[in-house]
């Protein structure tokens, strides 16, 4: 059973490869096929989806509309298919989205906990960037995100899970462990193993450096990496130091795997939130992981 038509399908497959060829391949119809249902469509529709153009076809700004309407159309129509195919009417299942340095806290864990007594609901995961995250809420791909930091759009609501603080990270047998604190000169003097530039965290240290006539250049960084749990395996090697989110090292600095230590006079706290549509259903489910967390 389809609930959104051919001509819809072929429209949204056309936009994602920009191309009617590929399109045509992909959907195993001609070409000729292809541009007679989106002329069709175009027809029914009252304007142009697509310019041709000499180097291939681009959205026309109303095009670009209704491919985003369309897209969660079809995101909502699969997750029917899906439960109807898999016999799960009966079961709740949900999709979550969590930035790498969410992923790497106590969240997954509270999650776990929750559902371990919950047997009518499923909760599938996606990792990703927190921008990348709203899109895919408000595309309606996922149920709710977990974050730091929030987003100011009046469709949705935030629980605050707590704060969190950025430190430098080092393994036990770093000189540096045996410290509260740390000065950026010392810092200086460490190999750095650090995300990647256009995450949050290194967005936020950016800044702290700027207020400090600082920056980036000033440091020794051998290696940029997106998996936080790979640069905390590098630290424990005693590699390199990092910048991360405290509550990214809360299990292995319990465990005497790393250790942690504040900046001198520099403070990078951000609140962490779970966020979801002023419309979604299953805030008792939001509450319960909220509760889970702050337990630990």
């Amino acid at each position: 059973m389809e609930f959104i038509d051919q001509k819809a399908f072929t429209l949204l497959k056309v936009a994602e490869l920009s191309s009617f060829t590929k399109a045509a391949k992909e959907l195993c119809i001609s070409q000729p096929a292809i541009s007679n249902q989106i002329r069709i469509m175009e027809e029914e529709l009252g304007f142009k989806v697509f310019e041709r153009k000499t180097d291939g076809i681009q959205l026309t700004k109303k095009g670009a509309i209704l491919i985003k309407y369309l897209s969660r159309m079809n995101s909502i129509s699969n997750s029917l298919k899906d439960a109807i195919q898999t016999d799960k009417l009966s079961t709740t299942s949900l999709c979550v989205g969590i930035t790498h340095t969410m992923e790497s806290s106590l969240v997954v864990e509270a999650i776990a906990k929750y559902l371990k007594n919950s047997p009518d609901i499923t909760i599938k995961i996606i990792t990703d960037s927190s921008k990348s995250l709203y899109k895919m809420l408000k595309e309606n791909t996922l149920d709710f995100i977990i974050m730091e930091g929030v987003f100011d759009d009046p469709d949705l609501r935030n629980v605050k899970l707590g704060t969190d603080s950025l430190v430098l990270v080092t393994s036990p047998e770093n000189p540096l462990a045996s410290r509260k604190e740390v000065s950026l000169d010392e810092m200086k003097e460490q190999n750095l193993i650090m995300r990647l530039p256009e995450s949050n965290t290194m967005k936020m240290f950016r800044q702290a450096l700027k207020q400090h006539n600082k920056s980036l250049s000033d440091f020794n960084i051998i290696l940029e990496i997106d998996n936080i749990a790979t640069i905390k395996d590098l630290i424990r090697r005693n590699f390199g130091v990092s910048i991360l989110a405290k509550s990214a090292c809360l299990d292995e600095v319990r465990k005497g795997k790393l250790a942690v230590l504040d900046i001198e006079n520099i403070s990078m706290v951000r609140e962490m939130n779970l966020i979801y549509p002023k419309d979604f259903e299953y805030t008792e489910t939001v509450e319960m992981i909220v509760r889970n967390y702050n337990e630990f």
